[in-house]
């Protein structure tokens, strides 16, 4: 494999002959004995490994368990063991913490602060969301919070304004001397080779082009974006992924860009990045994406893969089909576009040709009756049992357009057709809002499993119907508040 060059902890480094799947969590603590970042959940779930990674787009923290070698070229990753100024002084945040008594056992400690870290970098004072990643079981949150609101008006650090600075002004990372490497580095790129070319073992394209050309010649390569659903494969089924493409350093599959009131989103931006897109037009597609997951896992997931790995309990699609969105998808030179919502044909299965991927998708902004309930059994950073997505358009006190979507309810994310027309035409009234509830369970044919039973998916999908229109018709319907 290519040398991977990065910084760490502000110290260039150079790994060579790595496997490309090979986690920086492992290597942190195998290859470094840096065993500050824990190992807890190992799938990005519980916070303990979180490190903060620094590049063009400035710091964010990222789970390290779950983050691979390779995404990491021309970055700047900083441990626990890297978070004192160079003089030896703690950041404020450690000693937030220590004044606070923010930690008890301790194994969680280290995530926790730099996931602080990070968030202080970005003045963030939103505390509770940057720290739902962060699993604690001793020390409670309260005094974690508390530190955290006592750091938050400390100046930042010099040393991380200055390295935030250095790679925001290298967008193409060819940094100082990396030892044993000679002056700088660029991103890795193999060479494309045609079809009856063996596969490298690892290839990070530089832009769409270089994608398109190497994955109609390998098309049984794998993908990896942010890795937060594929990380799972290597950490969880220790499965062998070569050949692989790492799409992280392909600026023009990010870019999300408003054309009137339709906003196309490319594949590879990370769903933080889509949720602050949304957040002024569409506010309740924002504020379900807020409970995608963890910070953490928002700053590296995309929406492009979230879409192709054809889950049926995906957030996003359903919020997308019931916008009506369409998807962009590229084979070679050819291009096409489809309905979001014929993409998913059955359970893990798309219509998606050989060596065809997800460029981009686009839907509308102008939507304002567009609501999104997501059930699921903790409110932060868990799976969808259900997620509703409901679009209806009332002119004159009457339905005149209706788009609704579920994931959670099918082998598929799907649409509602039968609720939809039950809707049509009609007076938009609690009475037409009980018969497409009705007409909601021609809809669907739900299964049983661990995250809720098919007559509890049937029953609650019915009610979002319920909510949705005591919703519309102003009535208060936060779930997170008591009303006498």
């Amino acid at each position: 494999m290519p040398d991977i060059a990065f910084h760490l902890n502000g110290t260039p480094v150079r790994v060579t002959g790595a496997s490309p799947t090979h986690t920086l969590l492992d290597w942190l603590r195998e290859d470094r004995g840096l065993t500050g970042t824990k190992e807890g959940c190992n799938e990005g779930d519980c916070g303990a490994c979180t490190v903060m990674v620094t590049d063009g787009s400035g710091p964010r923290a990222l789970n390290a368990c779950i983050l691979f070698l390779p995404q990491l070229q021309g970055k700047s990753v900083r441990t626990v063991e890297g978070l004192v100024a160079p003089d030896g002084a703690p950041h404020p945040v450690q000693d937030a913490m220590v004044a606070h008594h923010g930690s008890q056992c301790g194994f969680c400690t280290p995530g926790f602060v730099v996931t602080m870290v990070a968030a202080h970098a970005q003045g963030r004072t939103d505390h509770d969301t940057v720290l739902a990643g962060n699993l604690c079981r001793c020390t409670g949150y309260a005094p974690i919070i508390r530190a955290a609101e006592a750091a938050k008006d400390a100046p930042v650090p010099q040393w991380i304004k200055d390295e935030t600075t250095q790679f925001a002004q290298n967008a193409t990372f060819a940094l100082a001397k990396i030892p044993s490497g000679g002056e700088g580095f660029a991103p890795i790129a193999k060479p494309v080779g045609g079809a009856d070319s063996p596969p490298a073992a690892l290839y990070q394209p530089h832009t769409t082009n270089d994608l398109a050309t190497w994955y109609a010649a390998h098309p049984d390569a794998t993908l990896i974006a942010g890795a937060t659903d594929v990380g799972l494969w290597v950490t969880k089924q220790l499965r062998d992924l070569a050949p692989v493409a790492f799409l992280g350093g392909i600026a023009d599959l990010k870019t999300i860009t408003a054309q009137g009131d339709q906003l196309r989103v490319g594949a590879g931006a990370n769903i933080n990045e889509v949720m602050a897109a949304v957040a002024g037009p569409l506010p309740s597609f924002a504020e379900m994406l807020r409970r995608y997951a963890s910070d953490q896992i928002r700053n590296a997931a995309t929406i492009g893969g979230n879409i192709a790995n054809g889950s049926p309990i995906g957030d996003a699609p359903p919020a997308l089909i019931a916008l009506g969105a369409t998807l962009h998808l590229r084979q070679g030179d050819t291009r096409r576009d489809l309905p979001l919502e014929d993409f998913f044909i059955e359970y893990r299965k798309q219509d998606r040709l050989p060596g065809e991927f997800v460029e981009a998708v686009s839907f509308t902004t102008d939507a304002p009756n567009l609501r999104c309930y997501k059930l699921s059994k903790r409110f932060d950073q868990d799976i969808s049992a259900v997620c509703g997505c409901f679009n209806v358009t009332v002119a004159g006190g009457v339905v005149t357009a209706a788009r609704i979507a579920f994931g959670g309810m099918a082998g598929t994310p799907k649409r509602a057709k039968g609720a939809e027309a039950a809707l049509m035409g009609q007076p938009f009234t609690l009475a037409t809002a009980m018969a497409a509830r009705a007409a909601m369970a021609d809809d669907f044919a739900p299964l049983s499993d661990m995250r809720a039973s098919a007559a509890y998916r049937t029953t609650t999908a019915g009610n979002m119907m319920i909510r949705y229109f005591h919703d519309l018709s102003g009535t208060d319907v936060n779930i997170l508040e008591v009303t006498p």
